[in-house]
C-alpha cells in the first residue's frame, strides 16, 4: 500500500514536472525566435532573405521556405567570384519532397558559400537564419534594398499568400 502511495505519487509529480518544462521549453523557443530576427533581414517574394553588414550581404531562405520543402538533402550553391544580378538562379536545394532554385536577392559578387551546408545541408532545417546560411556577396548595387520587403512586410505577405491558397 505505501509503495502504491509513492508511485502514484512519483507519477503524479513528473507529470507535473514534463507539463510545466514542456510548456516553458515551448515559451522559450517562441521568445527566442522572436528575439533573434533581426530587423534588418530583407525577405524576396520567393522565400529568400539578406542581412547587409559593412555592405556584404549573407544570403539565406526563410523559415517558411525550410518547413515547405521539408528534410534538405542536398545544397549547390554558387562558387565564389561569380556576379550575379538580383533575381538570377544561382544554386538549388533538394529534399525529399521537392527541388527549388535559389534566386539571388540582390546583385553583387559571391565572396564565400558555406561549406557545411554543403556538406550538410540538414543545417538549413535547423538553422536557416545562424548556421543554415548559403552564401556571401558583395552588393554592387545596395539600392536594391529599398525594394525587399521587411520582416513586418514578409509576414503580412505570407498571411495574403495562405489566403489565396485557401
Amino acid at each position: 500500500m505505501v509503495l502504491q502511495r509513492y508511485l502514484l505519487s512519483a507519477t503524479r509529480q513528473y507529470t507535473l514536472k514534463r507539463r510545466i518544462l514542456g510548456s516553458f521549453r515551448q515559451t522559450f523557443c517562441e521568445l527566442r525566435y522572436s528575439y533573434s530576427s533581426d530587423s534588418t533581414r530583407k525577405y524576396t517574394d520567393r522565400h529568400e532573405w539578406v542581412v547587409v553588414e559593412k555592405g556584404i550581404g549573407t544570403v539565406g531562405i526563410s523559415n517558411y521556405a525550410q518547413e515547405s520543402l521539408g528534410d534538405i538533402v542536398f545544397a549547390q550553391l554558387p562558387d565564389p567570384g561569380s556576379e550575379i544580378k538580383a533575381g538570377d538562379e544561382c544554386g538549388a536545394l533538394e529534399s525529399v519532397k521537392a527541388a527549388s532554385e535559389i534566386y539571388s536577392p540582390v546583385t553583387g559578387t559571391i565572396t564565400e558559400k558555406n561549406s557545411e551546408v554543403e556538406n550538410k545541408p540538414s543545417l538549413i532545417n535547423t538553422s536557416c537564419f545562424e548556421k543554415g546560411w548559403l552564401f556571401k556577396l558583395k552588393l554592387t548595387k545596395p539600392e536594391e534594398l529599398d525594394e525587399l520587403m521587411n520582416e513586418e512586410q514578409y509576414e503580412k505577405f505570407l498571411k495574403s499568400d495562405v489566403e489565396k491558397d485557401h
